[in-house]
């Protein structure tokens, strides 16, 4: 891995460092590839993405007689299934092709639905490694990969066995000086997705992490979810049935990321933050003396939202929005 290992950092060896930073990428190829073609572009020394690899979403495509297929409720042939499969693939929409029978078992069997997801799910994300192992074969560059609240744990199985991706959770990185820890729990939500906390736990789990760095003022805390009350957790108010609250016809927003976050960067002060989850509240923000930052996610128009972030010397440089 080069400059870049998993091992404690020297804290009198600190280096610049040229981060490119995404998160939310929810099965988005698209996105993917562009975020691929960014950090070649910028010439980042680091790739990260900060969670939610896993699509929401999963479409059976009905393989029908003489070469046609139902999709959605419209008859197309193959030309037009691999449109929609382009589609999909950049929206971060998974899909399976099955016969008649194979899609009333998927419509009447949960563990047949939930063990197609799994396989769509591990398949996209093995693809994935297969394009950054190709796009980056002439470079050392790997992916420091997280996973977020939506994504569900068998997918720290597929970067564990991967050539490019590098988990990190749980782990303390050391790139060129800088320590990395990561964490991919949120406070809870009204989805209840598959990794959530209460706060309480999660700031438990985030002071044990950190006390096993060296200098947490040059840290880097790669935190999946932003902290409570910044530009980066606002996101639309939900009544009771889940639905966006509108008054005066214009939609309200409210703070909804974690007072746990909140609290262990205001008491440990590391040099940034990078943080997802909330796709609509793309911004930076200080919390006591540190940078933070959410990048947003518009993964379901195939766009890459990311952040390029240099350090210098024990310092932020600069940063800046990368949106294309």
């Amino acid at each position: 891995m080069g400059l870049f290992n998993r091992n404690k950092a020297d804290s009198n060896k600190i280096g610049n460092l040229k981060i490119l930073f995404t998160s939310d990428l929810h099965g988005s190829e698209t996105a993917f590839r562009k975020f691929l073609n960014a950090a070649l572009m910028v010439k980042a020394d680091v790739l990260i993405i900060g969670g939610d690899l896993a699509g929401k979403s999963l479409v059976p495509i009905i393989e029908l007689k003489d070469g046609k297929f139902k999709v959605e409720n419209n008859l197309v042939g193959r030309e037009g299934l691999e449109k929609i499969i382009k589609s999909y693939k950049s929206n971060g929409t998974y899909y399976t092709i099955v016969d008649e029978k194979g899609y009333e078992e998927l419509s009447q069997n949960k563990k047949v639905l939930e063990e197609e997801f799994k396989r769509v799910m591990i398949e996209r994300l093995e693809e994935w490694d297969r394009i950054a192992h190709e796009k980056l074969k002439d470079t050392k560059l790997v992916i420091y990969t997280n996973l977020g609240n939506d994504d569900p744990l068998y997918l720290f199985n597929v970067i564990k066995k991967s050539n490019r991706l590098v988990k990190t959770e749980d782990e303390v990185i050391n790139l060129n000086g800088y320590e990395m820890i990561s964490f991919g729990y949120v406070n809870p939500t009204p989805w209840k997705t598959p990794r959530e906390m209460e706060e309480d736990d999660i700031y438990a789990h985030l002071k044990q992490m950190v006390e096993k760095i060296d200098n947490p003022r040059k840290a880097i805390f790669n935190l999946h979810a932003p902290p409570f009350g910044s530009n980066l957790d606002n996101a639309p108010l939900l009544d009771n049935n889940l639905k966006p609250v509108v008054r005066g016809g214009e939609m309200v927003f409210t703070h909804v990321g974690s007072k746990a976050v909140r609290k262990i960067e205001e008491e440990y002060v590391p040099l940034i933050g990078l943080h997802g989850h909330i796709h609509e509240s793309r911004g930076f923000d200080k919390v006591n003396n540190t940078l933070v930052i959410n990048p947003g996610s518009n993964y379901n128009a195939g766009m890459l939202q990311a952040a390029y972030i240099v350090l210098e010397n024990d310092r932020v440089k600069s940063h800046q929005f990368i949106i294309g």
